[in-house]
Formats: C-alpha cells, structure tokens, sequence
C-alpha cells in the first residue's frame, strides 16, 4: 500500500537519497542535480513548488516528485515542471510513480496551474509510457537542463 504525502523537512534526506541513487542508477549526478539538492528551498519551495512523497506500508519513504515553477518573462509564459520523479528498485511495480504522477498533477490542477513539462530520457522506457498514461504528450525538446535528457513532454491542465 503506497501513500503520498507532501513535504516537511522530514523527507529532506529521503528526496535527496532517493533521487540520487536513481540518478546513479542509469546517469550520473550533474551540477544542476547538486544545486538543486543543496538549494531544495529555493529552487523548489519558495518559489511556490511542492515535492511529493510516496510512503510504503512502514511509513519508510520510496518514492518522490518535484513540482518546479518556471516564471516567463509574461504570465501567460509561466510553466511548472514535474521532475525529480525517482522510486527505489525494491518499490517499483507498485504503483508509486503513478500515485507520485497523479498526485502532481491534481495539486497542480487545483494550484492552478496550466501548463506542466518533463525533461526525460527514451532509455527508460517504463518511465516514458507512464507519463504518456498520465497524458503527457512528446514536443520538440530545446535546451534541456540536463545532458541525460532527450525528450519533452508536456501537458496542459483545463
């Protein structure tokens, strides 16, 4: 049984060491991966951003997201970004970057946002045919913030 539940400063860690061993399961940690594990606050939460915890049975955490704002030059150019999804190998095949997914996108829908993007990579096939069920749809992708990225997805929320 996988809950989700949102930030507290209980889960820094656990958002840090999960997204790490993820990344270092299939990339490597980049720069922009350590600004903003060292910068979670203002990268993430100021700015008016959540992060989502997937909690297992033991209330042991296994999962994680980041709801990210990107604020344009105008409002209407304004946009957030569903990333740092990662789930430890033993919880994979559970549910929880479903339940992660989905409970993203209605705090979103809800916060009202409009627009939602993903920088994700092809190679991770199982990861990619989950945020196409969540509705995510593939668009041109230019200037991704991360070297292990090779696709954008995006979706927008009514």
């Amino acid at each position: 049984m996988i809950r989700i539940v949102t930030f507290t400063e209980r889960y820094r860690q656990d958002f840090i060491r999960l997204n790490t061993e993820w990344i270092q399961t299939y990339f490597r940690l980049e720069e922009s991966d350590r600004r903003t594990f060292a910068q979670i606050d203002d990268y993430i939460l100021r700015p008016g951003g959540q992060i989502f915890i997937a909690l297992n049975e033991e209330d042991a955490a296994v999962g994680c997201c980041a709801l990210i704002p990107h604020h344009g030059d105008a409002p209407e150019e304004a946009w957030h970004e569903l990333a740092k999804m990662a789930v430890t190998p033993s919880a994979q095949g559970q549910g929880a970057g479903r339940k992660l997914g989905e409970a993203l996108i209605a705090y979103a829908r809800s916060h009202g946002v409009r627009l939602l993007r993903l920088e994700g990579n092809t190679h991770l096939a199982a990861s990619i045919a989950l945020y196409r069920k969540l509705g995510f749809r593939e668009v041109p992708l230019h200037g991704q913030a991360y070297d292990r990225c090779d696709i954008l997805m995006e979706m927008e929320l009514t």
